[in-house]
């Protein structure tokens, strides 16, 4: 599919599900929208709660009676699935990586000691030559992390049964989860905002309308980004990433083992970049030289 076909798919969609409330318009036009959220306001106070309630609220308006979640077995991905569960929805979870995989592993025991439903791909490394080929054609995108990224998005969406996914997009950088957090936490947590649209989200939606299914992001709700961005930015780290949300999670019930399990990002708990970095040295390549190739 052309480019410019599935980026008419993407504005269709965003039209009908993805945010069916709170909504801002998912477009080139977010990031003017996000910085109107911006505050100097500072709380620390029943952030827990708040935060909890928004949270289920977020699910909430955006789960229907049947729905994918991509599952790696981190806090995000448990939380969407723990809260669709309370909330009485019906959903199955979708994971992918090599055999031996830290995502492949951990989705199975989490899905295991909860009694949720789970579909597994494994893929080995003529997988992922192929899928490589195929995320850059429908994409666009060459860069190590958005193809590797966008092979575990390919084949949840190839699949699902489901016309609807569910995605952790979006709690990184609410809630400070990458290493670049480690500094002026707000700022870092603002600029990743402001790049999620060209950086993720045109990227994971091309990749939906390629397959004709709908992508919704609880974590990119206007009233949580509003309220997470205004907490005190100290209670976001601590000895865990994401602390406040791991609070929140287990404020809301979830088990602290899932709660605090330390995960990678998906290219890598996947294993996928390992495998471009494999794929790229067979040919004397670094993976960015190995993707322009493609």
């Amino acid at each position: 599919m052309c480019i410019a076909s599935t980026t008419r798919l993407m504005r269709d969609s965003f039209k009908k599900h993805i945010f069916v409330s709170s909504c801002m318009e998912l477009n080139e036009d977010l990031p003017f929208a996000l910085q109107e959220l911006k505050s100097e306001e500072n709380l620390s106070e029943n952030v827990v709660d708040m935060l909890s309630h928004l949270l289920v609220d977020a699910v909430d308006k955006r789960v229907d009676d049947k729905v994918a979640i991509a599952f790696s077995g981190g806090v995000d991905s448990t939380l969407l699935a723990y809260l669709s569960e309370k909330l009485d929805r019906e959903f199955t979870l979708y994971t992918v990586g090599f055999a031996d995989s830290k995502d492949v592993l951990a989705a199975q025991t989490v899905a295991d000691m909860m009694d949720w439903s789970i579909k597994v791909r494994i893929i080995d490394l003529e997988d992922v030559e192929v899928l490589v080929k195929k995320v850059i054609s429908i994409t666009g995108k060459r860069d190590p992390v958005s193809v590797g990224v966008g092979c575990v998005m390919y084949c949840v969406l190839e699949m699902m049964q489901e016309q609807v996914l569910l995605t952790g997009l979006g709690s990184e950088e609410l809630f400070a989860g990458y290493e670049r957090h480690k500094g002026d936490v707000q700022a870092a947590c603002w600029d990743g905002l402001l790049h999620i649209w060209e950086r993720d989200i045109t990227r994971d939606l091309s990749l939906a309308g390629h397959f004709g299914k709908e992508i919704r992001l609880p974590f990119m709700d206007k009233e949580l980004i509003s309220y997470a961005m205004k907490i005190d930015p100290a209670l976001k780290v601590g000895p865990f990433k994401k602390e406040i949300l791991r609070k929140a999670a287990v404020n809301l019930g979830l088990r602290e083992e899932f709660a605090y399990r330390k995960k990678s990002a998906a290219q890598y708990g996947s294993k996928f970049d390992f495998a471009l970095e494999k794929l790229a040295k067979k040919k004397g390549l670094s993976k960015s030289e190995y993707l322009l190739q493609v």
